[in-house]
């Protein structure tokens, strides 16, 4: 990942917090017809030091066979984006752009065995349940023969974390009254995607003031 400015740039430990509340993101790996990508969710863990995002792949997927243990993937995880209008700064002649978070989680991929995909299975529910307001379901109350067939249609890939880069673009460089004019335009929208975003601005710099001030969301 290319960091614009180093005020953009997400520290290591909250890069990893930011990709697991989120859960799902874009792997990408090559082979010799070039790159090869898929939307996943994700479990992130942590075992015997080291951060290990855990996925699965239909079992036909050509990913499975490069989870060999020595080529590298990457997931690609982000978050809300905005497109800016210049004239919505307080100042003159700035430039459109678009506020965004992004975080990379890259390492070599190691293919489970078939007994993974029991635990794999539970926990990707466990976690994905959990943001849901309702009592959570389980592996547990599915037909089991229809269980079993579904387990056995999928491969489960440890992906061993090695470098982790993340950036979180939202106007740190501009000026006060800038940032205030871009934010409340974002508070303004209607739509959910623009008003995360004006609420992380709120938050780093909250002794501005801000036509309405919204609930801060942990980055």
């Amino acid at each position: 990942m290319h960091i614009l400015r180093p005020q953009f740039r997400i520290e290591e430990q909250r890069a990893l917090e930011f990709a697991g509340r989120r859960g799902f993101g874009v792997i990408v790996a090559t082979d010799d017809r070039g790159p090869r990508t898929s939307h996943v969710p994700f479990v992130l863990d942590h075992r015997d030091g080291s951060a290990i995002v855990q996925i699965h792949f239909t079992a036909k997927n050509p990913l499975v066979p490069l989870a060999d243990g020595t080529r590298r993937f990457l997931l690609i995880v982000a978050g809300d984006d905005a497109y800016i209008s210049n004239d919505w700064y307080s100042s003159r002649d700035n430039v459109s752009t678009w506020l965004y978070e992004a975080v990379h989680l890259s390492g070599v991929a190691h293919l489970r065995g078939f007994d993974a995909n029991r635990g794999h299975g539970d926990a990707l529910l466990a976690v994905s349940e959990a943001r849901l307001p309702k009592q959570p379901w389980d592996l547990a109350q599915m037909e089991s023969g229809k269980r079993e067939s579904m387990l056995a249609a999928i491969r489960v890939v440890d992906l061993v974390v090695d470098t982790v880069e993340g950036q979180a673009k939202l106007n740190q460089h501009k000026s006060d009254p800038d940032h205030v004019a871009v934010a409340d335009r974002l508070a303004r929208s209607e739509e959910t995607g623009h008003r995360r975003p004006a609420r992380k601005m709120q938050a780093l710099r909250p002794g501005l003031e801000y036509e309405a001030t919204l609930a801060s969301p942990r980055i």
